[in-house]
């Protein structure tokens, strides 16, 4: 346990920050897969931009890797297309 009160704080924030981010990279994972289990056109392209709006935040706050939301965000969109 840190003893100086400015690494007490560090701590407190690390663990709030942590937790915040935790909790985003969750939620747009689960928004992924919703994404990924629907058969309808139609309602994927709607959510299609939410969640790539979602994964650019993500790597914009530096959550993920700038590659990693690109990734993702090209094989939904293949998906998406390849949707009938």
């Amino acid at each position: 346990m840190p003893n100086k009160k400015s690494a007490l704080k560090r701590t407190r924030q690390s663990e709030k920050r942590r937790l915040r981010n935790r909790s985003r990279l969750v939620s747009a994972r689960n928004q992924v897969k919703r994404l990924i289990k629907m058969t309808d056109k139609a309602e994927a392209e709607k959510l299609l931009p939410d969640v790539v709006s979602r994964l650019d935040k993500l790597a914009q706050k530096n959550i993920i890797h700038k590659n990693t939301a690109a990734n993702q965000k090209s094989r939904l969109v293949k998906f998406v297309n390849a949707l009938s």
